[in-house]
């Protein structure tokens, strides 16, 4: 019998498996979801805080507020845009590394291995200040060896956007990396030795044969990118200041921090958190769907 006909049979072993991990996960997760949920249904600021005055109950107010704010949607917009980027060039590097990962030897697999493990263990403050440093307008490495004396890089918005990509998907990468170069490994050597008598290219092998094998892998590496770009806050905020000139580059993450702390509205910025979280709840089911799609058992 196999494992997939086991779980049909007994359809509640799964659940009891997870039950550790819940009894863990829920008390951590769902009571500041529900204080974040109950904040955002009122009006609390300084004042309350202090105990000068009562929360006042406002309903979806905040929300209303928010959404009447032009600041909010185009932060949204840059907030989408800026983790569709990341998401997209996180994939190509590592997916291509990891092809890279199978092809050559063993020292200069373990010497890029250690190397990319070592960018995605160092923390993501570490590596914005460090980025901060090497793109500094006046003591720079970068602007000394490209003569660029006195180029400021978070001056212009899409510029700094770019730089700070760079700065996530070089911590991010190394995850999808080893992700699929696992993934690669445990796909039969008879498939891609069937592919390569039949005069397949390497990339034509990647794109027909490997990556539809490697499918789910896919699907959950690109899912868990997305979550993490689109909660970006450290390097954002470090390296632009807390959100560049003007705000030009603010994302949803350092624009509900500047609404909660920096202007003691912490009913507003509760309800961007929780439009945080419906989006990417929505992106969770999505990827459950797309798992099922693929006949993954869940």
């Amino acid at each position: 019998m196999t494992v997939s006909a086991t779980i049909r049979r007994q359809p509640l072993t799964p659940l009891w498996l997870l039950l550790p991990a819940l009894a863990v996960l829920v008390p951590m997760f769902a009571y500041p979801l529900y204080q974040l949920g109950l904040l955002s249904l009122f009006e609390y600021g300084q004042p309350q805080v202090s105990g000068g005055e009562p929360a006042r109950f406002v309903g979806v107010g905040n929300f209303r507020a928010l959404f009447d704010d032009p600041t909010f949607w185009t932060v949204l917009g840059q907030t989408v845009v800026f983790a569709t980027g990341c998401v997209v060039v996180t994939l190509a590097v590592g997916a291509a590394l990891a092809v890279l990962l199978t092809r050559i030897g063993r020292v200069a697999r373990a010497a890029l291995s250690f190397a990319a493990l070592t960018a995605w263990a160092a923390p993501a403050m570490t590596g914005s200040v460090v980025w901060s440093f090497l793109f500094d307008s006046n003591l720079g490495l970068v602007n000394e060896v490209l003569g660029l004396d006195g180029y400021n890089w978070f001056y212009d918005r899409s510029v700094a956007f770019a730089l700070v990509g760079a700065v996530v998907v070089w911590h991010s990468f190394p995850f999808v990396m080893i992700t699929l170069y696992a993934g690669i490994q445990a796909v039969p050597a008879s498939v891609l030795e069937a592919a390569a008598l039949d005069g397949a290219s390497a990339f034509t092998t990647f794109r027909r044969v490997t990556a539809p094998i490697l499918r789910p892998l896919i699907i959950i590496v690109v899912i868990q990118s997305i979550i993490w770009d689109f909660k970006v806050f450290t390097q954002i905020y470090v390296m632009t200041g807390g959100g560049g000139i003007a705000g030009q580059n603010l994302v949803l993450n350092v624009y509900a921090y500047q609404k909660a702390f920096a202007s003691s509205q912490y009913g507003l910025g509760s309800a961007i958190g929780i439009v945080m979280t419906v989006i990417l709840l929505v992106v969770t089911l999505f990827y459950l769907r797309a798992l099922r799609r693929t006949g993954e058992v869940l």
